[in-house]
């Protein structure tokens, strides 16, 4: 292998799983050479709450990730999820300076940093500022406006923030690995640049990754990302939801929503029966497969209903023209397309990793991780760039390193 390449790590703390991928980088091209996975523990709805714990999962995930790479990891880029996210839009408009009214990177720069300067809230952090497109003289350029003629240009960034300690939290994981966190990287853009096309950002689309804890979603217009949000629903609800209704454990419940859930209500039969097990062994029982196919439809349908309110006028059919793709572990379940697409009354499909990923990471459970992987080196525009950290953020977590 070549002395000059990195050996990048791609990490994600989700709720039910550790995932974590090594990526060979050369500066031009990226191979995945390692992958690891553990069971979570200690983190629930994407947020890490006992510390121990969720170290030694991830711990154990690097450590299989590097033994099958053969190589040590240089840096991380870690995925980002949580209901403690949020997002707020800024815009900004400048005059063009030059007498013929020719944009230069001046202009550009001004307008930008107008845009990105609003102030956050006491103990909120800089995750991400996504540019939507430049407008000059109120029409939309698609790509850089430097150059182009016109006596106003305006630019608008669509702000991720999330709670400082938790983010910290999440960095003094990895870093009691000895592994330095290069970005953080929000997981619906991760997840979303790896389940759509440009052409389908072009159009309009609108990524809901849906994982164990939390449903993170991403809405792109003009081939940019638009909107992202997190709300702290997932998979397991639907799991908890059996659990509570059919007087089950966690695990039991776990169960029977992976072989008989479905976010439609398909079985007709209210006498139609299946077996928790199987083997008719002590403590088999049967249940009303309508029975847990009205639980988790109904609890799926609220989770979509949720997302379709937090998007609010951001989200119209029209805009949206490429429809919904669904990705997450939770995006599995039967029925669940045909319930989005009822919901936000466009087409929906499950999104797949693009053709030159390798079948053993194709699984939906990769794609955040795949995402972070090719996201953080090789998409880090200033279209949706991770926020800058020098002197900054991850600076400033010194302080919360020694108390945590």
């Amino acid at each position: 292998m070549s002395s000059r390449s990195t050996y990048i790590g791609a990490v994600e703390i989700g709720t039910s799983k550790i995932s974590v991928l090594v990526g060979e980088y050369t500066g031009r091209e990226l191979a995945i050479i390692g992958r690891g996975e553990c069971s979570s523990r200690g983190v629930i709805k994407g947020t890490v709450v006992d510390y121990r714990a969720a170290s030694d999962c991830t711990h154990s995930a690097l450590e299989q990730a590097e033994r099958q790479a053969g190589e040590r990891i240089n840096v991380v880029y870690l995925a980002q999820t949580g209901g403690h996210l949020e997002g707020f839009y800024n815009e900004a408009s400048a005059a063009v300076k030059a007498s013929d009214n020719m944009i230069d990177a001046g202009d550009i720069r001004t307008v930008c940093e107008l845009a990105k300067g609003k102030q956050l809230p006491p103990d909120r952090a800089l995750v991400h500022n996504i540019r939507r497109p430049f407008r000059v003289d109120g029409r939309i350029v698609p790509g850089s406006p430097e150059n182009l003629v016109g006596q106003r240009l305006e630019v608008g960034y669509w702000n991720v923030h999330g709670q400082e300690q938790r983010l910290a939290d999440n960095i003094h994981v990895i870093r009691g690995f000895n592994l330095e966190v290069r970005e953080l990287v929000l997981a619906s853009l991760a997840s979303g640049h790896m389940v759509t096309t440009p052409e389908e950002r072009q159009h309009g689309v609108l990524v809901l990754d849906i994982g164990a804890g939390t449903t993170d979603f991403v809405l792109y217009r003009d081939g940019a990302p638009h909107t992202t949000g997190v709300i702290a629903v997932g998979g397991s609800h639907l799991t908890n939801d059996l659990s509570i209704g059919l007087r089950l454990t966690e695990g039991q419940a776990e169960k029977l929503k992976v072989r008989f859930g479905r976010a439609t209500v398909q079985t007709k039969d209210k006498a139609q029966k299946v077996w928790l097990d199987g083997n008719f062994a002590i403590g088999d029982r049967q249940f009303s497969q309508q029975a847990i196919e009205q639980i988790t439809a109904a609890r799926t349908l609220e989770l979509l209903e949720v997302v379709k309110k937090k998007l609010g006028n951001a989200f119209a059919p029209e805009t949206c023209s490429a429809g919904v793709v669904l990705t997450g572990g939770t995006a599995r379940l039967g029925g669940i397309a045909e319930t989005a697409a009822r919901v936000f009354g466009v087409p929906v499909h499950l999104g797949e990793a693009p053709a030159w990923v390798s079948e053993e990471v194709r699984d939906p459970g990769y794609h955040t991780a795949l995402g972070v992987l090719y996201y953080g080196v090789t998409a880090r525009s200033d279209t949706a760039a991770p926020a800058r950290r020098s002197g900054g953020f991850l600076d400033n977590m010194k302080r919360l390193f020694v108390s945590a």
